[in-house]
């Protein structure tokens, strides 16, 4: 005849109790042996159970786990990645997480590495050189078994070394010069060109570019920018100005082409952030959208979805793009030898209330 249930919130009490010193103090951490002898194991059958060995009898790992759970125990990840070779970690280093973009991609590579056992670790450069390598530094302490980076080039030595022994994914950047390195991108071209063919179909032929991203895909949407306007015989009308990528970088030169004459009746931008700072700028110089102005942002974020702004954009896949990215590399993890490959990805113009008719 089986006894009453046990409650496992009363247990882990208890153990927890019987852990705390006498004197009140901190409570040691629970080690693999505690766990064997409460669970009435080895210590190896514990090891066994906590990596994952096929070759344990259910029972019994069931009470080694029940055991670690009762104690609060947690595995060393250090002392079982000098064991294993490897960490489990992957570090992301972004070029700016104030960009809705970056992070929603995060999500879909935060997805699938935990579905291949990795965990990931997030850096900000901040566009800052100082912080890039300080980052890259700390992952390479940690001995990360691999490392992605969102917008930013492997262009410092300190990058370059790295890409010797640490399996890397770029994300957004075609400039890369150096073997075993693979690559993530959208197809910039046809994005600008998806957006300047929408302005002109809407009539527009005064049509502005921001161009505010710092890495290859900025300069590949402004090269289908011009293309585009070219193709559409609109080459007088080209108009380009630099930007940070930033809103405010945005709101900078918007001003400085709203307020040309004539001025623009349609501007580009290269990214949502920008396109935000390009909002702001007609608001402050009392310009309807899409009334005076139409707006075209590029990414797709969850702000252009917001209804108080409904902005037109060029969506790019981002989950997919994070998706693949961990695909690539948790088979250069596998495989350090692969020849580098690049995954592009297409964009698709997504039309809300930012666009409209160009006054006649």
């Amino acid at each position: 005849m089986s006894g009453p249930p046990v409650d496992t919130t009363v247990t882990r009490a208890r153990a927890f109790a019987a852990a705390v010193p006498p004197d009140g103090g901190p409570r040691p951490r629970p080690t693999i042996r505690n766990v064997a002898e409460r669970a009435g194991v080895s210590k190896s059958l514990v090891s066994l159970v906590l990596r994952g060995s096929p070759h344990v009898s259910e029972h019994r790992r069931q009470a080694v786990l029940q055991a670690a759970r009762d104690l609060g125990y947690r595995p060393n990840a250090v002392a079982r990645s000098l064991v294993e070779g490897r960490t489990h970690l992957v570090g992301a280093l972004v070029a700016d997480l104030h960009n809705p973009f970056y992070a929603e991609f995060l999500e879909g590579l935060q997805e699938s590495l935990h579905g291949d056992g990795l965990r990931l670790l997030i850096g900000n450069s901040q566009w800052d050189p100082a912080f890039e390598d300080e980052a890259v530094e700390a992952f390479l302490e940690l001995r990360v078994d691999g490392l992605v980076l969102l917008g930013i080039p492997p262009t410092s030595e300190t990058l370059i070394e790295a890409t010797g022994y640490t399996p890397m994914v770029v994300v957004g950047e075609r400039d890369i010069d150096l073997d075993g390195v693979d690559a993530v991108v959208d197809d910039d071209r046809l994005g600008a060109r998806l957006a300047v063919d929408h302005l002109v179909e809407l009539g527009h032929r005064r049509i502005a570019h921001i161009e505010g991203t710092r890495s290859s895909s900025g300069r590949f949407r402004c090269e289908g920018y011009l293309v585009a306007m070219r193709r559409h015989a609109l080459a007088p009308y080209i108009m380009v100005e630099q930007s940070d990528p930033t809103e405010e970088g945005g709101a900078r030169a918007a001003r400085s082409l709203l307020t040309r004459d004539p001025r623009p009746t349609a501007i580009f931008a290269a990214d949502d952030m920008v396109a935000m700072g390009v909002l702001a700028a007609a608001a402050e110089l009392g310009l309807r959208v899409p009334e005076d102005l139409s707006v075209v942002g590029y990414d797709d974020t969850h702000l252009a979805g917001v209804p108080a702004i409904s902005l037109t954009t060029v969506g790019q896949p981002r989950r997919a793009m994070g998706r693949s990215a961990a695909a690539l590399l948790s088979d250069r993890i596998g495989d350090p030898r692969k020849a580098s490959r690049l995954r592009q990805v297409t964009p698709a113009l997504v039309v809300r209330r930012s666009t409209g008719p160009a006054e006649a």
